[in-house]
């Protein structure tokens, strides 16, 4: 029997509490229970806060806590997990000093630690990430990347997996970390047979396709957001790295290491992830042929703009379309 104990603050995402809680609890009970067979139970779980009351939640509700982390009789865990903030991400980290404190000290041998979506914040705020893989929701993965430069962000992966630090991508995300979990503490076939059970897409590896280009404009760099303004109206024109240099007030060299520095790409890339999201709406929106978007678009050559697309959102163009359109 494991003991697993879910980390409870004030504007946490109550289905990240509640629903990992929910995926240990009945991981070999359900299953069980549908098949005619008696219970296994693999985990205990705890919802603890920084003083044993309760913490009321993003969306207004109370969750009652089972005791305080900080208190010694539930001090033995084999697993911390951290849920989402619900809430301004800023403000509650900075509500939250002694919980900072604390998971700074958790990173003890035999220990996990998890995360899921913005929740990795707290972890990188205590120091936790340095150096290792992380990943977070897709739409704030450059505010992380600005507040902890030490952290190597994978916004593109829905879970990372760094030494004893697991983190998973957006909001919904406790779904797959929770199936991932059971199955690194219980085994493969309690975690297939808790997937069943729940009816959840236990193969999702990415959460690319629902990113937006939007989180790269979250930077203070006047002329790269001049560029990306000019670059809306026309990313389906011939466009070189000298043309963009000319938009943005800048040389060639300038504009490189300014655009990498605050969005994290190539002015080139961002140019190709912005014909991609365009593409992306109008597979959503429209009834037009692959071919035609992908002339509207800027590109002539299908199967090569096919390939940048699955490059980018794991899908390929008419798999995309069927999955969101």
């Amino acid at each position: 029997m494991y003991t697993v104990s879910v980390i409870g603050f004030d504007s946490a995402l109550a289905s990240a509490i509640t629903g990992i809680i929910d995926l240990f609890r009945l991981a070999g009970v359900t299953w069980a229970r549908i098949q005619g067979d008696s219970p296994q139970s693999f985990f205990q779980t705890r919802l603890l806060t920084r003083d044993g009351g309760p913490c009321r939640c993003i969306n207004g509700l109370t969750l009652l806590a089972d005791g305080s982390w900080n208190s010694p009789e539930t001090a033995q865990s084999d697993l911390i997990v951290v849920p989402t903030i619900g809430g301004p991400i800023v403000p509650v980290l900075e509500q939250n000093p002694e919980l900072v404190t604390w998971l700074s000290h958790q990173n003890k041998e035999g220990l996990q630690l998890a995360s899921n979506c913005t929740g990795a914040f707290l972890l990188g705020e205590a120091g936790l990430l340095n150096g290792r893989e992380a990943t977070t929701h897709w739409g704030f993965s450059n505010q992380f990347r600005t507040r902890f430069p030490s952290v190597i962000c994978r916004p593109e992966k829905l879970i990372t997996v760094d030494g004893p630090i697991a983190c998973a991508g957006g909001g919904m995300a406790w779904w797959d970390l929770g199936v991932y979990l059971v199955e690194r503490y219980a085994g493969p076939e309690v975690a297939r047979q808790l997937a069943k059970s729940f009816v959840i897409d236990a193969g999702r590896t990415s959460q690319a396709p629902y990113s937006a280009l939007q989180a790269k404009r979250y930077h203070d760099d006047a002329a790269i957001t001049k560029l990306q303004d000019w670059l809306d109206g026309n990313y389906a024109a011939r466009v070189t790295l000298e043309r963009m240099a000319d938009e943005a007030g800048l040389t060639c060299r300038s504009l490189m290491r300014r655009f990498k520095a605050a969005t994290g790409d190539s002015p080139t890339t961002y140019l190709q992830l912005l014909r991609v999201e365009e593409a992306r709406r109008r597979l959503e929106s429209s009834t037009a042929t692959i071919e035609t978007i992908t002339r509207e678009v800027g590109y002539e050559d299908v199967s090569s703009f096919s390939r940048l697309v699955r490059r980018h959102t794991g899908l390929s163009p008419s798999d995309y379309r069927a999955r969101f359109r």
